[in-house]
């Protein structure tokens, strides 16, 4: 892999920032996502983690965010019980003055999709989705090859449509979502826990995540007929977490075999949404 540089991935409970070197990790920082920062605060947690892995302004930086990035640059947060304070925030022309010219800012989701088509378990796919489980639910869409994208930057946002098994509100304002029942919040709050990850650890196979796993096999058979898809990737945190992927396969088994599209874990891991970042960087900056 050609990718070379820095990047950052925000996502609703945690900033990753790596140095990477022909599409590998050098040099990584984590830190916690502070949910009700505005975009001054929000720069100023990445400028920190970016210091620790060496980067200098004027260097190639992709930057992926949870929420929606518009044509105009302009980031929103879906979903504002995760960033309460991001409307409208000038990302794009923030991002270039403080970093310089050499930066892009791309949905998290869509960057993961976008490393895992090239790079991962999208390989050969003619049309691909990357599904990502963890503290919400979102998506990557790759077809024929092209990262799909929109105006209001909404595409791939497939954890906010409708699901049968939730009647639940989304913090996206939408009633009944597959986020609404499968994301980490949803998980935690139907078990009355403080996370999703004491839900794991409390029985593998509680029907709480079960739920959450049939949510996500019924989006992937409707995304299939939706979109053709030939093969789908699951990552994050719930989604990458041991025993989740082969309930997902297990609740997909029953639907008929022209619905149940190749499904696979995400082959770069918690790395896709940096790589993919950077790869945005390199062809869009």
């Amino acid at each position: 892999m050609s990718v070379s540089g820095y990047a950052v991935d925000l996502g609703g409970t945690k900033i990753a920032v790596a140095r990477i070197a022909d599409g590998a990790v050098q040099a990584r920082a984590q830190g916690a996502t502070s949910g009700g920062a505005d975009l001054g605060g929000q720069m100023q947690a990445m400028a920190a983690l970016l210091q620790e892995v060496g980067y200098q302004a004027g260097e190639p930086l992709g930057v992926a965010v949870a929420g929606r990035i518009d044509r105009e640059g302009c980031w929103h947060a879906v979903n504002t019980a995760t960033l309460s304070a991001i409307k409208a925030a000038p990302l794009g022309a923030m991002l270039r003055e403080r970093f310089g010219a050499r930066v892009s800012a791309i949905n998290d989701a869509a960057a993961a999709g976008l490393a895992e088509s090239r790079f991962g378990a999208g390989q050969g796919a003619y049309n691909f989705a990357y599904l990502t489980v963890s503290t919400g639910v979102g998506g990557g869409l790759v077809l024929a090859g092209k990262l799909v994208d929109s105006n209001n930057g909404l595409a791939g946002h497939v954890g906010f449509s409708s699901s049968p098994l939730s009647g639940e509100p989304c913090g996206s304002g939408r009633l009944g979502t597959v986020e609404s029942v499968a994301g980490g919040r949803a998980i935690a709050a139907a078990a009355g826990l403080a996370d999703a990850k004491a839900v794991f650890a409390r029985e593998p196979y509680d029907p709480i995540i079960g739920r959450s796993a049939q949510a996500v096999a019924r989006l992937i058979a409707d995304l299939t007929v939706i979109l053709g898809l030939d093969a789908v990737a699951i990552g994050g945190s719930i989604g990458l977490a041991p025993g989740y992927l082969p309930q997902v396969v297990t609740h997909l088994e029953g639907e008929p075999a022209l619905f149940r599209p190749r499904v696979t874990p995400a082959q770069l891991g918690s790395d896709s949404g940096l790589i993919g970042a950077l790869l945005h960087c390199q062809e869009n900056a």
